[in-house]
């Protein structure tokens, strides 16, 4: 398994190898050092952040949103075209191709975990069935943390 975050020092993107004997991980650019939690792993599962110290990780999809925004855009851009200029079997082909094509990337694209404080995206997780799904009232609580954070700091 590996982690993709944020480095707390240069704040580059950066990413790890992770096993359940890692003790640090190491920024590829600046080389900052972030001790691993010895709590952090249980049954060779991820059990909390390994950059931050935040329990509250979820699962989804390891797709980018932008991408499928923009697919489902090109989509509705599509087939208004083909309305306009009154293909309506076209239009429905567009539509349906599109709902298609966001049924398979639903089924074949696997799920990854992610921390709500830091961002730090983990791929190749065992046991993600363990976590909950994104919920938006822990999301709110860590950004409204970060704003407070932010304005103290001024």
């Amino acid at each position: 398994m590996h982690v993709t975050y944020s480095c707390p020092d240069c704040e580059r993107s950066t990413r790890a190898e992770l096993t359940p004997t890692t003790a640090e991980v190491r920024c590829n650019f600046c080389r900052h050092v972030t001790d691993v939690p010895t709590n952090a792993f249980a049954d060779s599962a991820v059990r909390r952040c390994v950059v931050c110290p935040s329990t509250d990780l979820f699962v989804r999809k390891d797709f980018p949103q932008r991408l499928g925004v923009l697919t489902v855009g090109l989509g509705i851009l599509g087939s208004s075209i083909a309305w306009y200029y009154s293909k309506i079997y076209i239009t429905y082909a567009i539509l349906f191709a599109t709902a298609a094509l966001d049924l398979v990337l639903y089924w074949v694209v696997p799920n990854a975990l992610m921390c709500y404080r830091c961002g730090a995206h983990y791929r190749e997780v065992p046991g993600l069935d363990e976590f909950e799904p994104f919920n938006l009232e822990t999301h709110e609580r860590y950004r409204q943390q970060a704003i407070r954070l932010a304005e103290r700091r001024k």
